[in-house]
């Protein structure tokens, strides 16, 4: 990350210059620093919430202590993603084991 001299925002990459998101100063991107820098286009597989209708849950951690909505079954494979900010907890993703149903639940 880049802050600006002049403001303190963040700066953001504008080709080989550095913007300023706030007060539009413009610096050159420093090169030796550069390799340090890394940008992505997409996601990661383990970044991906599972909530596709062929996600594959068979395997994942069973829970017991649920119940499906849907049918009324007590057991569901469940995975654990950090879905807001690390100050909240995470968030598990349920499918059920005997009817499918997917579902969420927030702590």
């Amino acid at each position: 990350m880049q802050f600006c001299d002049d403001c303190g925002s963040l700066m953001h990459a504008d080709g080989d210059e550095m913007v300023c998101s706030s007060c539009g100063a413009r610096v050159p991107k420093d090169q030796e620093r550069a390799a340090d820098f890394v940008s992505t286009d997409e996601q990661t597989g383990d970044e991906v919430i599972e909530t596709e209708e062929g996600a594959d849950f068979e395997g994942k951690p069973t829970a017991d202590d649920v119940t499906c909505e849907e049918c009324g079954h007590g057991e569901a494979w469940y995975t654990i993603k950090q879905t807001a900010s690390a100050d909240e907890p995470p968030t598990r993703f349920f499918k059920c084991k005997e009817c499918g149903y997917r579902w969420r639940e927030y702590n």
